[in-house]
């Protein structure tokens, strides 16, 4: 099914048109990154989709699926900006489970399972392995935060960093979540200050494919990189 014709829906367009120039075939793999709030979900879940709309097998994961368990996310103290940003994901279960496998199955296809998930934050429990496999043409976009620290900046074939300032990111999950819409209220200091390291010492603008101003989400736009 082919998604309607709107400015996002071109952009996103635009964009899968663009990792397909750098990457015509075999397995690829798309990094959607941003601020907490910046749209990353919405935005992958629609790239995914175009790539579908040309006959691509695609697969969305997050790594909000790889949350490390809580009493690892929080060996630093409950509000600690250093312990959101550094302890917060396992990566090393997502690149044994997701990034490497998915990776080997390029030379034999369905024949190499990979998990997109592994762990509920909610829960605080690992899920269930769901093993999947796919054809040797694949692509999987992955969303989240912090994605483009050094040590994950070679995982991506191609790589998006959805740019909005602190003060539209919080009021959106103001609105989604119930929390204070002010960036600088005690309650949002550690996720604040934790990615603020983070955009200190990983650039993320600086190492991401693309950079597309998702201000107004019914007309984001492409404002840099290649």
């Amino acid at each position: 099914m082919r998604l309607p014709v709107t400015p996002t829906t071109t952009l996103w367009r635009e964009l899968r048109d663009r990792v397909r120039r750098h990457n015509a075939g075999g397995r690829v793999i798309v990094a959607v990154d941003g601020l907490d709030g910046a749209g990353k979900t919405v935005f992958a879940d629609g790239l995914a989709e175009v790539f579908a709309e040309t006959g691509d097998a695609v697969f969305r994961a997050s790594t909000d699926g790889f949350h490390r368990p809580r009493s690892e996310r929080y060996l630093r103290g409950r509000h600690s900006p250093e312990g959101f940003y550094r302890d917060s994901f396992d990566y090393a279960t997502f690149r044994r489970v997701l990034i490497d496998p998915f990776r080997d199955g390029a030379q034999t296809a369905g024949t190499t399972g990979f998990q997109l998930a592994a762990f509920d934050v909610v829960r605080d429990a690992p899920v269930e392995s769901q093993w999947v496999t796919a054809p040797l043409d694949a692509v999987l976009v992955v969303d989240g935060v912090f994605l483009h620290r050094p040590e994950l900046r070679d995982l991506w074939d191609w790589s998006i960093w959805l740019d909005v300032p602190f003060e539209v990111s919080y009021a959106r999950m103001a609105l989604r979540d119930g929390s204070d819409p002010d960036p600088d209220a005690y309650s949002n200091a550690r996720y604040r200050q934790g990615q603020e390291i983070y955009l200190r010492e990983a650039r993320p603008q600086e190492a991401a494919s693309v950079i597309v101003d998702n201000v107004d989400l019914a007309h984001p736009r492409i404002v840099g990189r290649s």
